[in-house]
């Protein structure tokens, strides 16, 4: 009899926020110019700040939603029609992996961010709000906008760029760490970020036939440095295999430091052990993906977890048929310190060959039922513990 089969999961929607002139709309087109092979769907205030020159190459649909070749998609947007524009991004049939809200230089990210966690929309996912700084202007921005104090200590992960053109960058990085709550914080020129940060940069599925901005730009930065390239091959009993990805990896190419860790384990995790590690995961840690053996606890289901800033959520699913059952995660941040996260997953271990009846009950605080989610979305808000 087969096993049966996992429940889609569910699109992560990034918030980028930043005042105006701070290098949202250069990073989000960086973000559509190096999206790894993954199709990214975008919602912008502006059509006209998306860079029409790459558009015209792809190709465009209709005056307000512009349909590239790579399927990213480009729509005008209110904040009020969100849920409408969720969900025909989400339709699967154009194979979105990841959705980008540009928000405009004005708006409240807490109301968007809000809004998107009471989304009655099944298929997306809360996937982080991403504040940009600019850091020439900053001083001046915090005196006009005394209210970036309190984005800044919103924020999942701070992008702070034109750090070229600062000339006391590094004060500029002291001060915003100084006002951010467990965020990472990433330098940044050109709004040159790793888009692994933010979304896997795989591809759902093999795609022939189309031409993507990365075919387009294939001589150019994020094509040697790729993520993938260095990913650990997990076939140890017991794997750690952390990562440092810096931004003089190669000449003339600006991308901000990060790090990776990744972690395997044969052996189940005890549920309390794993959930008293994520409640105190630290500053800079923005990303935690992958699977999770709670062993006797839950003998059918394996979990996957989704984890960006303070937002947590598990999924169990059943295991697939005939694989081995493995615990394997991914952790992203800025400024981690990579080896002792590897030894605190690795105290998570267990081999007890009994559940505690209560044990799951950390775990089961964050796995969540959409039609829950929708009658309460206060539910559905970011861990703060």
């Amino acid at each position: 009899m087969s096993q049966p089969s996992p429940k889609p999961q569910q699109i992560p929607v990034v918030v980028l926020a930043g005042f105006l002139g701070s290098g949202k709309t250069t990073l989000l087109n960086h973000l559509l110019h190096r999206s790894g092979g993954s199709r990214i769907g975008a919602l912008v205030n502006d059509f006209g700040s998306v860079e029409i020159d790459a558009m015209a190459v792809a190709g465009a649909l209709g005056d307000s939603t512009v349909s590239l070749g790579n399927g990213c998609l480009c729509c005008a947007v209110d904040a009020s029609e969100l849920d409408q524009y969720l969900e025909r991004l989400a339709e699967p049939s154009l194979g979105i992996d990841v959705i980008v809200i540009e928000a405009s230089g004005l708006a409240e990210p807490q109301e968007l961010v809000r809004m998107l966690l009471a989304s009655e929309h099944p298929g997306v996912v809360y996937g982080g709000l991403v504040e940009v700084v600019d850091a020439v202007e900053f001083d001046d921005t915090r005196a006009r906008h005394p209210e970036i104090d309190r984005h800044l200590a919103l924020a999942d992960l701070v992008v702070v760029n034109k750090l070229d053109r600062a000339a006391d960058g590094e004060r500029v990085l002291g001060l915003v760490r100084s006002l951010v709550d467990r965020a990472a914080v990433v330098p940044a020129t050109y709004g040159r970020i790793d888009p692994e940060f933010l979304f896997d940069c795989r591809p759902s599925e093999e795609r022939i036939g189309q031409l993507s901005f990365d075919d387009l730009h294939e001589d150019d930065d994020l094509h040697e440095d790729d993520p993938r390239a260095a990913a650990p091959h997990a076939d140890a009993a017991h794997g750690l295999a952390p990562h440092q990805h810096r931004a003089d990896d190669h000449a003339g190419h600006l991308h901000a430091a990060y790090d990776s860790l990744s972690f395997v384990s044969r052996e189940p995790l005890d549920p309390r052990r794993l959930m008293t590690f994520l409640d105190s995961r630290p500053e800079g840690l923005y990303r935690i993906k992958g699977y999770i053996d709670f062993g006797p606890y839950d003998v059918r289901n394996r979990y996957a977890v989704h984890a960006v800033g303070r937002f947590l959520r598990f999924y169990p699913e059943p295991w697939p048929g005939g694989g081995e059952r493995l615990t394997q995660l991914v952790l992203i941040g800025s400024g981690i310190d990579a080896p002792a996260l590897g030894k605190e997953l690795e105290a998570c271990r267990s081999e007890a060959p009994h559940a505690d009846e209560h044990g799951m009950w950390g775990v089961l605080r964050y796995v969540r039922d959409p039609e829950e989610d929708a009658a309460d979305p206060a539910r559905t808000s970011p861990a703060t513990a």
